[in-house]
């Protein structure tokens, strides 16, 4: 493939030709192969001491992010960042194809032999405009625009009046620890290089959002995403005595019943709302088949937000537990009152009271009876887990609540509530906020420039409705926000650490305008090439330029 740095097309086949699915050697391989390419350019054979391999410094796995400067003609601290990822999601779902999953003419042409093909696809799979591939859309497009503007500036210096920072991250596919660990790097970089970061733009794909729907889309911040989960301890007795014990599956169920679905925790802002919460596990915790019922039980939801801090999550969740639970022992005793009328049994009292937790608030009251021994025994018990590779850090929430509830004295059947998983901030720009307001009327101002050469119409929203790295440059969420989630987080401090402290230092405002296509994650997965290649370049340098008049 002969090198062409101005164009997308170029970069979009060199990074879609390197399989880099995430969590494996390929990571590394393009992130080293990027790194050396950058090295070529005539901007960074004269400035090699601006081009950085940037290792996340991860134990268990070798990647990089990969970071590049291209500074101004004058000096100056003002400075826009390009952000994107280089990993993707697997190759398996290509089946028989798998081989060719990384080669778009290939996979096409052997796309077009197949049988059963969507009409929808099979149009696209006989226009030019369109490339198919792993990565193709989700996000290698997105990152070989930010490539081609990056380059743009390096030989146009007279355009250059701030300063371009391109941060192309490893795992934003998994667990988001290449952006992760590049916040504190930046922090770093821009305190020793004297930059002011003052807007980011990023480049994840973007999709129609229903049928027919004719609109690309720009997005002036994300959707955020949490994981709320919960440990419900029951009763467990023999089956041929039911109603000595009691089932910890009928307060999951009627909590699933509670929070699937329920639009009344849609969340909304600025006139867009989030989808309702969904189950992603409910299961009980017995490892084996026998004649007891569970003691335990575990579940988890997909809990989107736009507005909500976890802490504000957390307590709505609380008070949707408690409903739950106290519809779980109301049926119960109706049932129990039932049965014994039929069996000509007279029922006895029944005491279960409804017990909820959040996690930090149970642990806080076991440590006033326990003290530094359950401390101790806590940390002892994470450590024993962490040696088990095996172990999500979902099930080693789990586990740790697990461990917390054996240290209580009180063995009535109890909830605890708790988060198990990453979270991923919202962010929103606010027309209150002088930065927020700059960066948003630049994306207009694009906008109205660049629609005239391109048919579909070009709308601009306020969430991107998909987990992104956006999440981790800016905070929305106040300090008690915050402390919603790290105080009700099991693994926090052992397993799991996120930088908000970091994060909320550099505090850039971020958009998103990224590559056109459709079923990212999928076999089908394809970008229009016209918009994605040409037009999202476009977009960018004319908001580049925009901010860089208005500083």
């Amino acid at each position: 493939m002969q090198k062409n740095w101005q164009d997308p097309r170029y970069w979009t086949q060199w990074l879609v030709q390197m399989e880099s699915v995430v969590n494996t050697p390929g990571e590394a391989h393009i992130a080293e192969q990027l790194y050396q390419a950058l090295k070529e350019w005539p901007y960074f054979q004269e400035h090699p001491e601006y081009l950085w391999l940037h290792p996340t410094g991860e134990a268990a796995i070798t990647r990089y992010n990969v970071v590049a400067l291209v500074r101004a003609e004058a000096p100056t601290k003002e400075t826009t960042m390009l952000v994107g990822h280089l990993d993707t999601v697997g190759v398996d779902d290509y089946g028989q194809l798998k081989a060719l999953a990384t080669q778009p003419e290939a996979l096409r042409e052997s796309m077009k032999q197949l049988e059963q093909v969507p009409e929808e696809v099979k149009a696209h799979l006989h226009d030019p405009d369109w490339m198919f591939g792993r990565g193709s859309v989700d996000m290698k497009s997105g990152v070989a625009a930010n490539l081609a503007v990056l380059y743009h500036f390096c030989e146009h210096p007279e355009e250059r009046t701030g300063n371009l920072l391109l941060v192309a991250e490893c795992d934003e596919e998994d667990s988001s620890n290449g952006i992760l660990a590049a916040v504190p790097f930046i922090n770093k970089l821009a305190e020793r290089e004297n930059l002011e970061i003052t807007a980011a733009i990023n480049s994840d794909t973007v999709m129609a959002r229903y049928p027919g729907d004719p609109h690309r889309y720009i997005y002036l911040g994300t959707v955020g995403k949490l994981l709320p989960s919960f440990y419900v301890s029951g009763k467990e007795t023999h089956v041929g005595q039911v109603f000595d014990g009691f089932d910890p599956n009928l307060i999951l169920s009627e909590l699933t019943r509670e929070l699937d679905y329920n639009p009344e925790l849609c969340d909304e802002l600025a006139g867009e709302i989030t989808p309702p919460p969904v189950s992603l596990k409910q299961t009980d915790l017995k490892p084996y088949y026998d004649v007891q019922t569970p003691l335990a039980g575990f579940a988890y939801y997909n809990f989107l937000v736009h507005s909500w801090s976890p802490k504000q999550v957390i307590d709505k969740l609380k008070e949707k537990a408690t409903a739950a639970f106290q519809r779980a022992i109301e049926s119960y005793t109706a049932r129990y009152q039932t049965y014994c009328e039929r069996v000509g049994q007279q029922p006895t009292e029944i005491k279960l009271q409804p017990r909820v937790y959040t996690y930090g608030e149970y642990l806080q009251a076991l440590l006033s009876i326990h003290g530094e021994s359950l401390a101790y025994a806590l940390n002892r018990h994470a450590e024993t887990l962490m040696q088990d590779t095996s172990l999500d850090i979902r099930w080693h929430c789990c586990r740790m609540v697990e461990e917390l509830h054996r240290w209580d004295p009180d063995k009535d059947p109890v909830c605890i509530l708790f988060y198990s998983s990453l979270y991923s901030p919202r962010v929103a720009l606010s027309d209150d906020n002088p930065r927020d307001r700059r960066l948003k009327e630049a994306v207009e101002h694009a906008v109205e420039a660049i629609q005239p050469k391109y048919g579909n119409p070009i709308e601009i929203r306020q969430f991107f409705p998909y987990i992104s790295d956006m999440s981790f440059v800016s905070l929305s969420d106040d300090q008690s926000g915050i402390e919603g989630f790290t105080a009700n987080m099991p693994a926090w401090g052992n397993r799991h650490h996120v930088p908000f402290d970091e994060i909320r230092k550099l505090n850039v405002p971020i958009v998103n305008i990224g590559p056109y296509g459709f079923d990212a994650h999928k076999k089908w997965e394809r970008v229009e090439i016209t918009y994605s290649l040409d037009i999202v370049p476009e977009l960018m340098k004319q908001t580049i330029a925009h901010l860089w008049r208005n500083k």
